[in-house]
């Protein structure tokens, strides 16, 4: 959520900032309301010290009774206004923060404007695109046909967009994970094994939307939780309301997890197998710094996030997210997308993300940190996909088929699978 004062005080460039994003938020309405929060605010002040000259003049001695009876009297009267005005504040703080978290972050000066994936930015490219002699299959027909991916059992048990893994599946999920952290452990990330589940001022908080049809989030009928849908919620709620030694800062977490997402929408051939699931594993990084630091350690997530697929031979490009592509609370945004030979003839599908959420986050959580001045300042947090688990697979498998319909198993992933191929089974 941006500083009410700042929309007040900067009305023309979030105005456009908004318009960049094709969202749908008011910041003239963001205006009124804290204008009206401000009068109430001090209109209120300025009954209670009314009400605190007369609590002083009661206690003065020899008061005649009709002065005691009107001290009295007044004093009800200003506690009936004191509870009048704070009643309007309470509704108008309550619709100023609702029309203020409609409002999205501050994209950085860099990020190309536009609306759609296709107007990001391609930065980077790294890896050699493979050439095949035969028809390139795409991951849902090779994973049938090695029997590690079972699309009809998924949608029988639990409905269209699940599956199973099995056999040498299995134990190419628990690779990557393990592979994954193996690297975020030498950079200095504490793992977790986060929950599963989050109440729902904390999807609010991180800037997901739980509820209405263009949520993508599943609710727990009864409970005031959700699904997670990513790792990023659960680590970033870790420390709402806590105010974070500064010499503790950076705070580098790695969240595996499993993520459910309602992909409501979501069909088409981009869509099929693997690539937009209702469940998958994924292992999240997530940093929590100080607000100078925050575009360093954005830069140093993508260089991991690299740093495991070049490990993987996959190859894959950078982007950067056009205004429109970019989420509510990301500054800016960085999309690894790995080639993939069966996605409409050969192209690229993303397979990470890393965001710099500055202090938007970190205000609808309040998590602050004391600076050296001793005042509490928001801290500013980020995320990135170290390994979302189905999409590492699916460019796995499509990159590295050979002709009798095997895959060999990326070199640095074999000490962790056991094997160096799967083969097809009799």
């Amino acid at each position: 959520m941006l500083d009410y004062k700042f929309i007040v005080e900067n009305m023309t460039a979030v105005q456009a900032n908004i318009a960049d994003r094709f969202m749908k938020a008011d910041a003239e309405t963001v205006s009124r309301l804290y204008n009206k929060r401000t009068e109430l605010t001090t209109g209120l002040q300025a009954l209670q010290q009314k009400r605190n000259t007369n609590a002083d003049a009661m206690k003065v001695k020899n008061l005649l009774p009709q002065q005691r009876v009107d001290l009295i009297e007044e004093g009800k009267k200003l506690k009936e206004e004191i509870a009048e005005a704070e009643a309007k504040l309470t509704v108008i703080e309550k619709e100023l923060l609702a029309e203020a978290r409609k409002i999205p972050n501050m994209a950085h000066p860099d990020a190309p404007v536009g609306r759609e994936d296709k107007d990001n930015l391609e930065v980077k490219k790294t890896g050699v695109v493979p050439k095949f002699n035969f028809e390139p299959a795409d991951h849902v027909k090779l994973g049938v046909d090695l029997d590690i991916v079972d699309f009809d059992a998924g949608t029988k048990v639990s409905g269209t967009k699940f599956y199973y893994l099995k056999n040498e599946g299995v134990y190419l999920e628990l690779g990557l994970v393990r592979y994954a952290l193996d690297i975020l452990q030498k950079k200095g990330f504490t793992p977790f094994i986060t929950p599963d589940i989050a109440r729902e001022e904390i999807l609010e908080g991180i800037g997901f939307n739980p509820r209405g049809d263009e949520s993508n989030v599943y609710t727990l009928e009864g409970e005031d939780a959700c699904l997670v849908g990513t790792a990023e919620i659960t680590l970033g709620g870790y420390y709402s309301n806590t105010i974070i030694p500064r010499d503790k800062l950076p705070l580098r977490m790695a969240g595996l997890s499993h993520c459910f997402r309602r992909e409501a929408g979501a069909a088409g051939q981009f869509s099929k197998g693997l690539y937009r699931v209702h469940q998958f594993t994924k292992l999240e990084m997530f940093i929590f710094c100080l607000p100078e630091e925050s575009g360093r350690f954005h830069e140093e997530l993508r260089l991991i996030e690299e740093e495991i697929f070049e490990g993987l031979n996959i190859p894959f490009r950078v982007v950067d997210t056009c205004t429109g592509d970019l989420g509510a609370p990301a500054y800016r945004k960085w999309d690894l997308e790995a080639w993939m030979p069966g996605r409409n003839g050969g192209d690229w599908g993303e397979i990470t993300s890393t965001s710099n959420c500055t202090d938007y986050q970190a205000r609808r959580l309040n998590i602050k940190f004391k600076d050296s001045d001793g005042k509490n300042k928001f801290v500013h947090m980020l995320n990135g996909t170290a390994i979302a688990v189905s999409r590492a697979i699916i460019a796995i498998l499509e990159n590295f088929q050979q002709a009798d319909g095997s895959v060999r198993i990326p070199r640095a992933l074999v000490p962790y699978c056991g094997f160096d191929v799967i083969k097809k089974k009799n």
